[in-house]
């Protein structure tokens, strides 16, 4: 369908407020990343068990300012929030007491080529580590043996022994349900249970793969997860790849695609995911939905499809709270293709807030439709967000603000950089092309705007200093002038 395109636009940062802001609208359901989103109309709400509703109509937005715009005013840094101890969910939408900045090397390794596969596992690195610990029983069943049997051969149907052995698992109180060496082939969605890890022999070792009747029914929550934890608690996911078979099963006409995600942390505490390597996706590849005290940590996503889908991200974060994402390679452009969106995500969709999460230690590459960051409001706030140590590279746009549903959510109290120790290295943009390509004029380091349908929601306290900044825009920041906000302290060359 196609998209009313509007000339480039100079957003100006007078009185905290967005001048000349468009009014044309595209249909229901286009995504284009000249909007202000598209996330809101696609995924459900946190709690939503099953397809998403209808897609809203999407505005378009102007290219970023190609001036530097009103001065940021001084204020306080953003600082995340302490998180709840590990026996408690957090209960309050408010901001808590401030917890120390980690300190972390000062800069990060260079990229991966456009045709270097990512590594299995990690990303940049940082000093940050996961509180949390998923699952702790150690004892082990071996879902290949009896009473299980599953082939791990590439072509049995193995999900009634690898779920068999998830549920006698969480029967006997939890433990690690293991999978050695080789393809174990789903047609079926894999629930992990509350107290259950499971575990494989490494990632592009094990791997788990969509087979040909993978698509014949959804997940408990919609969607067409390979794993996902559907409100179970203290659970772990490790050691595996995770393959959707996006490129093969053309999941693209699907009206749940954007339901259910090919990891999926759904209504779950205490949840890790640890050197995952996801491949093939037709979705987002891990995603926090509704969760608490989670990890996402030594991971890797890519993208390997081009013309079939979009909003194919990374790490997706959702309604959720208190979560790292640690040390990931996130490859939205791996190998060329095309179909890749954002590279992290923060997002709200209902009143329920996104809130303390940390993304650290992570190397990104934006997809030719996304950014390396975005922070997606909806009706719901977005706060105590910390990005620090980060590589952004190849990217179409760098860190920016987006806005969805009735844009009533607040952004504020965001914290990129913040000291010489923990600055984010963000270089090398890369426009997008084609009708999903985003920013083609090119992009920004920092995009920070004001809701487009809601003028006075103004993002506030955001804090960008001491990143590293190289061929990332003309300025390499636009920040809307409010309360706290600062860019200074980065360098560019």
């Amino acid at each position: 369908m196609s998209m009313i395109t509007l000339p480039r636009l100079v957003v100006l940062a007078t009185a905290g407020l967005l001048a000349s802001i468009p009014t044309a609208y595209a249909a229901a359901g286009t995504h284009d990343h000249r909007t202000w989103g598209r996330h809101g109309g696609h995924a459900p709400s946190p709690t939503a068990s099953a397809s998403p509703s209808a897609s809203p109509s999407q505005s378009t937005s102007p290219s970023p300012s190609t001036s530097a715009g009103a001065t940021p005013t001084a204020g306080a840094s953003a600082s995340p929030s302490t998180a709840p101890p590990s026996s408690a969910a957090p209960t309050s939408a408010a901001p808590t007491s401030a917890a120390a900045t980690p300190t972390a090397p000062t800069s990060a390794p260079a990229g991966p080529s456009a045709t270097t596969p990512p590594s299995p596992v990690g990303g940049s690195t940082t000093s940050v580590t996961c509180p949390y610990t998923g699952a702790t029983s150690t004892v082990v069943r071996d879902a290949s043996q009896a009473p299980y049997n599953a082939l791990g051969d590439g072509s049995t149907d193995d999900y009634t022994a690898i779920q068999n052995a998830i549920n006698d698992a969480a029967a006997a109180g939890g433990g690690v349900v293991a999978l050695p060496a080789g393809t174990f082939v789903t047609n079926g969605h894999l629930q992990l249970k509350t107290g259950v890890e499971l575990k494989g022999a490494g990632a592009g070792t094990t791997t788990i793969k969509a087979g040909p009747n993978f698509l014949s029914a959804e997940g408990p929550d919609g969607g067409y997860p390979v794993v996902t934890t559907h409100g179970a608690s203290n659970v772990t996911i490790a050691d595996l790849t995770a393959d959707q078979s996006g490129d093969k099963l053309d999941q693209s006409a699907l009206p749940g695609r954007l339901a259910g995600y090919l990891i999926d942390v759904r209504n779950s505490t205490n949840a890790l995911v640890t050197d995952v390597a996801t491949n093939n996706p037709a979705t987002y590849s891990i995603a926090a939905v509704g969760s608490t005290q989670f990890c996402v940590e030594h991971s890797s996503t890519r993208v390997t499809t081009t013309g079939m889908y979009d909003q194919l991200d990374g790490i997706h974060v959702m309604g959720s709270s208190f979560g790292y994402v640690l040390n990931n390679n996130v490859d939205q452009r791996y190998n060329g293709n095309t179909d890749g969106d954002d590279g992290l995500v923060a997002h709200t969709m209902t009143s329920t807030p996104t809130h303390d999460i940390t993304y650290a230690g992570n190397t990104v590459r934006a997809g030719n439709g996304g950014d390396g960051v975005q922070l997606a409001a909806g009706d719901g706030d977005i706060y105590n967000i910390t990005i620090q140590n980060n590589e952004f590279y190849g990217s179409p746009e760098g860190i920016r603000t987006g806005w969805y549903n009735d844009q009533t959510g607040k952004v504020h109290d965001v914290l990129i950089g913040g000291s010489a120790a923990t600055g984010n290295s963000i270089h090398g943009l890369v426009p997008g092309t084609g009708a999903n390509g985003a920013f083609p004029s090119g992009g920004q380091a920092g995009w920070f705007f004001a809701a487009p349908n809601v003028s006075s929601n103004i993002p506030s306290d955001i804090t960008m200093t001491y990143n590293s900044i190289c061929d990332a825009g003309s300025p390499p920041i636009t920040m809307v002038a409010n309360s706290g906000n600062v860019a200074a302290n980065n360098t560019t060359c």
